[in-house]
């Protein structure tokens, strides 16, 4: 049996497991005896120089060196080490294929305890690969220690091998709670289970994984959530195998909540230009108040209702004082139906009351907002005193709840209540300055509608005071008549009608339309009304009467403008003298059914000033219709006018069996919906042509809208 060699003894248990450095140098190890004779040969020696063990023990270790290059700097190294110091340095070796190989090597002396020489151990490596895995290490060894980026290294079982600072600081725990331990185990209030498939996905497939968001809380801020930007990547020995993971992890909290804010922000904005169009687009309280419910379901809240003053609804002026408590009428609410809290929810137009004591009473006297961000027991007390509705929201899962007092004008006309149930996250202060913003808007085109009303019922109610309510014709003529107001979404207009007796057997028909809207144009109306009568009477020329409005006009404070028509019919000849100004033509309609456009020089509307009107002289058969109307019966929003004109003459050329007929089958037709203006319609017709008597003093009331 050979006795061992006593230097293989030596090196044996400093050099057994050293195949390489870091796992990715190929390190030899090579022993000489004390005269520098190679007594040892491992395999990472052979891959670096290609001599096998039997080619090289026993020969000298000088003899290794490159013949071409200086030895004498090895020599001197290998001498130092069996001097007994320990050395390293760059020599060049002899590959077994002839090339020269730079290495970089580390000698030292081991004592033989059996004598007093010593031993020589060296470690070698190709020099270029030990000085880049050197410098990588220095860098990777910087990087970790003073890297803001928090780094952990893991093992294939996903358990902390090393972290560094910035890991232990964003962590909250030292790196020797981290060491033997998973991220499960470590941090139960971040989403680690995600973390660790994350992981396991980068272990098992090579690919890496980057910028994977762990959320949560640790011990180094337990009372916030944080948000970190996390990224993994597999570690690989030299075969390639899987022998850890590297994560990286940056705190990107702030730039997460600046980002939602920045978005929540576009949101908020996008949601308040879309109100600018969306609500108030009708002077109508139910639509308004529905069109805000609308927008904010599901953008700001999961149910909404919107509520108005009682008397506001009814068409009253909304009161001053709520002291003694509030109805509220019930005209918005969103969603109408699909919802659990919205079936709890009182439905459309029904009528609230609420005491003094209520919370939305306090928030209507108050005209604050009012904000419960989180609802249990506690919070539902004083409201659960008056209704079990809240106790019945909080069995549903409303979680948070506000409310916005509708303010228009230094003026309460309601409120909003907004909740959450299936939305995560509370209503925030943000959350109630957007909801105080949409109601301010809302609350204003409430107010509008309100004054718009106000204003349409005096203009109305002046207008038809101030029309003929009973037209009483000469002997003969029979009279029909219609005033018909614009919708209730446009104003009303100045559009009037007279019958008027002259002398000398004679009629005046006028009909005049003040331009504009409103009460302005009501009073208008009435005056020019009221100057035609009393201009009548003096039996001026058409032409002169009209000069005689324009006058009038004139005096007004503010210019306005009106379309008029005058004719003056001799009941005994049918002749008739016509002047109009910017007015639509008259039409007659002869016994046999003919119609006619009575051409008339159109003139320009009154007040335009310096104008000089023409009369216009045709007679009429007896028994002829003679129809005079404004421009609302004629014009029609997407229809020619022309067009219009003609379906007015062949309705006209139709028989017809009594004037009230003909005037309902003209506003039938021509005016079957909503009408955009003011229409005013008067028919006369002609004595003799086979006439009924019983007509002759026929007369109809203004139409209501």
């Amino acid at each position: 049996m050979r006795e061992p060699n006593p230097v293989e003894e030596l090196i044996s248990g400093a050099a057994q497991d050293a195949g390489g450095w870091l796992g990715a140098l190929p390190v030899a190890q090579v022993a000489t005896s004390a005269d520098g004779t190679i007594v040892r040969w491992n395999r990472a020696a052979v891959e670096l120089l290609g001599f096998t063990p039997q080619q090289v023990i026993g020969r000298h270790i000088a003899e290794l060196l490159h013949p071409g290059a200086d030895r004498s700097l090895g020599r001197s190294l290998w001498e130092a080490a069996a001097g007994g110091r320990g050395v390293m340095g760059t020599v060049t070796a002899w590959h077994q294929d002839g090339h020269p190989v730079e290495l970089e090597i580390w000698a030292s002396p081991v004592p033989d305890r059996r004598d007093d020489a010593s031993a020589i151990l060296i470690f070698a490596a190709e020099a270029h690969a030990a000085r880049r895995i050197r410098g990588s290490s220095a860098v990777w060894d910087g990087l970790f220690a003073r890297s803001p980026v928090g780094i952990a290294v893991l093992d294939t079982q996903l358990r902390f091998l090393r972290v560094n600072p910035a890991l232990e600081q964003m962590n909250g725990l030292p790196e020797s709670a981290h060491v033997g331990r998973r991220l499960a185990q470590l941090l139960p209030e971040v989403n680690a289970e995600d973390m660790e498939d994350a992981m396991q996905q980068v272990l098992d497939s090579g690919e890496p994984v980057l910028d994977r968001r762990r959320i949560g809380r640790t011990p180094a801020d337990p009372d916030r959530d944080r948000v970190w930007s996390c990224s993994y990547v597999r570690v690989e020995d030299p075969g390639g195998r899987a022998i850890g993971v590297i994560a990286s992890l940056l705190d990107i909290t702030d730039q997460q909540r600046a980002h939602s804010e920045a978005e929540a922000g576009r949101r908020r904005l996008a949601l308040l230009s879309e109100s600018s169009i969306r609500i108030g687009s009708s002077l109508d309280l139910e639509r308004t108040a529905q069109e805000l419910a609308d927008l904010a379901v599901p953008r700001l809240a999961d149910a909404v209702t919107v509520d108005v003053l009682d008397t506001l609804a009814h068409g009253d002026e909304p009161g001053m004082g709520l002291t003694g408590g509030v109805a509220l009428r019930r005209l918005g609410k969103a969603p109408l139906t699909g919802s659990a809290v919205a079936d709890v929810l009182a439905p459309l137009g029904r009528t609230l009351d609420f005491p003094a004591a209520a919370p939305y009473t306090q928030a209507l006297a108050g005209r604050q907002p009012f904000l419960l961000a989180r609802l249990d027991e506690k919070a539902i007390a004083p409201a659960a005193r008056h209704t079990s509705k809240p106790a019945q929201l909080l069995k549903l899962g409303v979680h948070s709840f506000m409310m916005a007092p509708l303010v228009a004008r230094d003026l309460v006309l309601g409120v909003a209540t907004f909740y959450r149930n299936r939305s995560a996250s509370p209503f925030t202060s943000e959350d109630v300055t957007l909801a105080g913003e949409l109601t301010a808007r809302a609350a204003l085109s409430i107010d509008n509608a309100r004054l718009y009303h106000r204003e349409h019922d005096t203009a109305l109610t002046l207008q038809r005071s101030m029309l003929p309510q009973h037209i009483t014709p000469p002997p003969g003529i029979e009279v029909a008549h219609r005033y018909l107001p614009a919708s209730d979404v446009n104003e009303v207009g100045g559009d009037w009608y007279d019958v008027l007796h002259l002398p000398r057997g004679r009629v005046a028909l006028l009909i005049g339309d003040v331009m504009g809207h409103g009460t302005q144009a009501a009073a208008v109306m009435g005056r020019l009304s009221a100057s035609v009568r009393a201009l009548a009477r003096l039996d001026l020329e058409p032409e002169e009467l009209l000069h005689q409005l324009e006058a009038a006009l004139e005096d007004l404070a503010e210019p306005m403008l009106a379309t008029f028509l005058y004719i003056v019919m001799d009941l005994t000849t049918g002749r008739c003298r016509m002047t109009r100004a910017g007015h639509p033509p008259p039409v007659t309609v002869s016994p046999g059914g003919t119609v006619h456009l009575l051409d008339l020089p159109p003139g320009t509307p009154l007040g335009v000033g310096g104008t000089r009107f023409t009369t216009t002289e045709t007679t009429l058969e007896p028994g002829s219709i003679l129809v005079l109307y404004t421009d609302g019966l004629i014009e029609s929003r997407g229809s020619d006018i022309d067009e219009r004109l003609a379906e007015l003459t062949h309705l006209l050329a139709q028989p017809h069996p009594s004037l009230t007929g003909l005037c309902d089958n003209l506003l039938t037709h021509l005016a079957p919906g909503s009408a955009d203006d003011d229409i005013a319609l008067l028919i006369a017709r002609l004595p003799g042509g086979g006439a009924d008597p019983d007509l002759s003093m026929e007369a109809c009331a203004p139409l209501p809208r």
